[in-house]
């Protein structure tokens, strides 16, 4: 005789430690099995968009820090370079190198981080972060140094920066970079072969190619599909395309492969900012921008390759001193938005392994 049963919701967060960040999932089980997924947005919600309309260009780069708090340095880089195409500002060479320079260390500061959260989120609690936040603190530093600030840099200018570099800074990262690399030997070594993250994360959570690409994901979860589509190299900014570095892809689509897309990557941004220090001209780090900036009426859109993928802000200027409108176009919640489909058929536990590859801060998915 046939035992009737029923589905079982299950609502996890807002507030929960694999939630990363406020964030509420209501799922339906079938016994373990996720049977539908129905994710819940909202919780930090702050108006950015709108609070950002009513104040000057210069009063709005602190706002671009607290999307991803783990990217605050590429947000700036990403929102500035869109108002200097909106106002036609130049950046002086020194100032790109030196925008390059700090973009790498960013994702290589939001790769360690979201990796070490990603393994305790597999159960291996607190130590494999630990070590992970080993480096990034070093890195934290740098950033510290230029901006006198650890999360929220506030650093970028329309043109350059608030200030140039301090005399310690060049040889603090060339310490980094020249112990970075074994520490990455050291992580894959403890991680990529462990029998434990291979059941866990090997044919898990799969983003096959299509869905990826229809659902606009990016960064690494795009290239981890089989994608090979980053913006340095498809649609370069800046100086990226003076520098030689690869854009590692991978095939499965599966909880692994964004894993291990991120750790190629990491060794990638060593290789850039290798190259970036060696050729680091000396001169101005501001271009010519007013002070009290009113572009032209238009409009634009400027994107950049940020830790978590593609970061665009649209930009409408009606020549007053304040934008007439102020959009952001958020890696992290077009990545989230195909989590239902990598998740339904597998166990509640295998929920918190795909959750935390996809590697979303939901400052940004909020906004």
């Amino acid at each position: 005789m046939a035992i009737k049963t029923e589905n079982f919701i299950l609502n996890i967060g807002p507030q929960h430690p694999s939630t990363h960040g406020v964030f509420r999932l209501r799922i339906v089980l079938d016994g373990e099995v996720i049977t539908d997924l129905e994710p819940v947005f909202g919780y930090l919600h702050r108006g950015i968009e709108k609070l950002a309309e009513g104040r000057t260009y210069l009063q709005d780069i602190p706002f671009t820090d607290r999307l991803d708090y783990l990217g605050s340095i590429t947000n700036n880089h990403a929102y500035v370079m869109a108002v200097e195409k909106l106002a036609g500002i130049a950046v002086p060479e020194r100032a790109e190198y030196i925008r390059v320079i700090l973009d790498e260390l960013q994702r290589l500061a939001s790769h360690l981080a979201g990796l070490g959260f990603f393994l305790n989120d597999l159960g291996a609690l607190q130590t494999p972060l630990l070590y992970m936040f080993r480096e990034r603190e070093k890195i934290v530093e740098l950033f510290d140094m230029c901006s006198g600030q650890r999360l929220n840099y506030n650093y970028y200018r329309f043109g350059g920066f608030v200030q140039d570099l301090p005399e310690e800074f060049l040889p603090a990262l060339k310490k980094l970079l020249d112990t970075l690399p074994g520490f990455i030997d050291e992580y894959e070594q403890l991680i990529s072969t462990n029998e434990i993250v291979l059941i866990r994360t090997k044919g898990v959570g799969v983003l096959k190619r299509e869905l990826a690409i229809n659902s606009s994901a990016a960064g690494p979860v795009l290239r981890a599909s089989g994608v090979n589509w980053d913006i340095r190299r498809n649609d370069p900014y800046s100086i990226y395309d003076r520098f030689e570095f690869d854009i590692p892809t991978a095939q499965n689509g599966d909880t692994y492969d964004r894993y291990l897309v991120r750790i190629q990557e990491m060794r990638q941004s060593v290789r850039i900012l290798r190259q970036a220090t060696k050729d680091l001209p000396e001169g101005e780090i501001m271009g010519k921008a007013p002070k009290l900036l009113k572009p032209p009426a238009g409009e634009v859109y400027s994107r950049i390759e940020g830790p978590k993928g593609e970061l665009g802000f649209y930009l409408v200027s009606d020549g007053t001193d304040k934008p007439y409108r102020w959009r952001v176009r958020p890696p992290c919640l077009l990545n989230l938005s195909a989590l239902k489909d990598m998740v339904v058929g597998w166990k509640v536990a295998d929920l918190m392994a795909i959750f935390g590859s996809i590697d979303i801060v939901m400052g940004e998915v909020d906004r």
